[in-house]
């Protein structure tokens, strides 16, 4: 069958790539680009979808003629596949089909099941299509999650408390600032302070809430942030009157910046004698924080956590921040919250720290939280004390769910317990058969501007020196083609770490290193989060790369990769066909379509494709070691018993 691209496809439907892609996957039809290809089939339905409906011409009122009563065709009933995957034994049933039948069909798409073994429900759609009989997929838990997500999207919208972060470098006066916020908003003549510290508490300035979050540092916030997890409205950036600017704080506005979160700087340890705030604040300029006082937009507190000043002029100023941005929610919609922290404790089981994001959660309530459910047992406060319900920007700890969650998971409350149960099972399932998907690589960046979907590039820089980084920086910043500008996330000193990843993979950057390696687990980290870290020892060969991307003409470097390998063991003649290799797969595997090269006595004798792979005369994709099979290539028969077969690819070469 004729294949139709969808960048011409949408050409001539006059929609965007993007439009028609969206359509695509709601019929089902999954494509990635422009440059992928769908059955004239699909375009035919596509087609009928989009074409404008003819407007009826006005006819004059007739007096309708008494009609006798059609009679109703029997509904089609179609089969419908619930689940991410299905066995063969429910299929045939479902189907109507011998089970039989089923395992032939996946035979021949290389596929060796048994009646028990579970297929993928895409697949089963395709099996059954080719037996022709039709099967509906509807994975209910995406259906049950639209359903409990919906009542969201409509109700009244009203300002919520402000999320603050706290971030700055070490010893600074983070958690010092932390106290006396609590001391002086919190715990004001409260025997013994906080009780219970939940990493997470909301503080009342002027009859209005303010919710802070107490996280490690930029670290927690990046990888909330990379799991698509938004939970912060504000960031105070701690910076010391006396140390000034440091490393970790300009990681730490980087990161912020990345996140597009405004910036309220805390300049703490102001008592100190002989501190120059002028010094700090031309630190903070070269940064991109000018002060409101020297013309810019950053408000710049002085503070004392030490001697308890300042804290109620910051705390206004988080207010007048959160005010500019008009910060709303819908209490009355179900309830939506992101865990921040979570832990198993021996007495009370698995409890998670979360916050409100939408709606108000309930005890009673039944939810999902990432791969796992449960019923809210109980909902508590900073101090312990037990609530019956949290609204938006509600800092909590969650008493029931079955399983310790994941940073950065949602919770989302379900209609019932069945419901909710399905939906945590069909995660937990995804996850586990689920490989992770590539990040973005300057190769497929460079093939996004060719199918015109252009957009910044965004850069993380990391260098052995200053110099090398300022040169780095210099060259790439003035680089534009068209709209497309290189916008650079985060420089620094050293090795890249895994900091360093988790901000590329939360801004879907590629990090770019000159003359540096990788530290820690990083390397690990990046092949994991599918981040591509590219290494370079010469500057200009650097900026070429790039101005390749952002011009689309960057080619992928592929290398040879060797499947597998196959020894001849016997010779079939037949004239309709030729000859036809009796083989078995030594190692690796033989793949139909994968390039082969024939040896005999060490030479190479052949270099072609594999057109043809059989086992017990059916056509299969592939055979697995230890396998024998039928390999056959068109115009090619000088097969000999004892050819090797080798199999090879042509990979794209990974960039470590």
């Amino acid at each position: 069958m004729a294949k139709v691209k969808v960048g011409d496809l949408a050409k001539e439907l006059k929609l965007t790539t993007k439009e028609l892609i969206k359509m695509l996957s709601g019929l089902g039809v999954q494509v990635k680009t422009a440059a992928s290809s769908i059955d004239e089939e699909s375009a035919r339905v596509v087609k009928e979808l989009t074409r404008p409906k003819p407007i009826p011409a006005p006819v004059a009122p007739t007096i309708p003629k008494p009609v006798p009563p059609i009679p109703k065709a029997p509904v089609k009933s179609i089969p419908i596949i619930e689940t991410e995957d299905i066995s063969v034994r429910e299929l045939a049933a479902k189907a109507d089909i011998k089970s039989s039948d089923i395992i032939k069909e996946l035979m021949k798409k290389g596929v060796m099941a048994t009646i028990n073994q579970r297929i993928g429900a895409e697949l089963a759609r395709d099996i059954v299509l080719a037996q022709g009989k039709e099967v509906s997929i509807k994975i209910k838990s995406a259906y049950v999650e639209a359903m409990a997500e919906k009542k969201e999207a409509g109700g009244k919208l009203v300002l919520r408390p402000p999320v603050v972060t706290i971030m700055g470098h070490v010893d600074h006066g983070k958690t010092k600032l932390l106290d006396a916020i609590r001391k002086t908003k919190v715990a004001e003549g409260e025997a013994g302070g906080i009780t219970q510290h939940i990493g997470a508490y909301q503080v009342a300035v002027h009859g209005k809430k303010v919710t802070f979050l107490d996280t490690p540092g930029h670290e927690a916030f990046t990888a909330l942030r990379a799991r698509g997890a938004k939970v912060t409205d504000i960031v105070i950036l701690v910076v010391a009157a006396d140390d000034g600017v440091m490393p970790q704080t300009i990681e730490a506005v980087d990161h912020a910046k990345a996140a597009g979160v405004p910036i309220i700087v805390a300049m703490n340890k102001i008592d100190k004698p002989g501190v120059n705030p002028d010094r700090v604040k031309q630190q903070l300029s070269d940064l991109g924080l000018v002060p409101e006082d020297w013309g810019g937009k950053t408000v710049i507190v002085p503070t004392s956590a030490k001697q308890m000043t300042g804290i109620n002029e910051l705390l206004e100023m988080i207010l007048l921040v959160a005010e500019i941005q008009e910060l709303k929610a819908d209490p009355e919609a179900n309830g939506t919250a992101i865990v921040v922290e979570s832990k198993l404790d021996k007495g009370r089981g698995p409890v998670a720290t979360v916050l409100v994001k939408n709606g108000t959660l309930r005890v009673g309530d039944v939810f999902t939280l990432g791969s796992t459910y449960g019923r809210i047992r109980a909902l508590l406060t900073e101090t312990g004390a037990r609530l019956d319900k949290a609204g938006p920007s509600t800092p909590v700890e969650v008493l029931g769910s079955l399983e310790v969650p994941n940073a950065g998971d949602m919770l989302k409350v379900m209609p019932s317990e069945k419901e909710a149960r399905l939906c945590a099972e069909q995660r937990k399932e995804m996850q586990v058969s689920k490989t992770r998907a590539k990040a973005l690589s300057l190769e497929d960046f460079s093939k996004e501007v060719k199918e015109g979907e252009a957009r910044d590039l965004c850069l993380v820089v990391k260098a052995d020196v200053n110099g090398s980084i300022e040169a780095i920086v210099k060259s790439v910043q003035n680089l534009a083609v068209g709209n497309i500008r290189v916008n650079i996330i985060h420089t620094g000193v050293g090795s890249v770490n895994e900091s360093d990843i988790m901000l590329a993979k939360a801004s879907n950057a590629i990090i770019i290193c000159f003359n540096v390696g990788t530290s820690g687990n990083a390397e690990t980290l990046a092949a994991e989060e599918g981040i591509e870290v590219r290494a370079y020892n010469i500057i200009y060969k650097l900026i070429d790369d790039v101005k390749l991307a952002m011009e689309g003409m960057l080619e992928p470097v592929y290398e040879e990769v060797i499947v597998g390998h196959a020894e001849v063991r016997q010779l079939f003649h037949f004239s309709k066909v030729g000859v036809i290799a009796g083989c078995f797969v030594t190692d690796g595997k033989m793949t139909r379509s994968n390039r082969i090269r024939i040896f005999r006595d060490r030479q190479k004798i052949y270099d072609g494709k594999l057109e043809s792979l059989k086992r017990f005369k059916e056509d299969v994709k592939m055979v697995e070691q230890n396998f024998e099979c039928g390999i056959s290539i068109t115009g090619y028969a000088d097969f000999q018993m004892g050819d090797i077969i080798e199999a090879y690819e042509m990979r794209e070469k990974g960039r470590i």
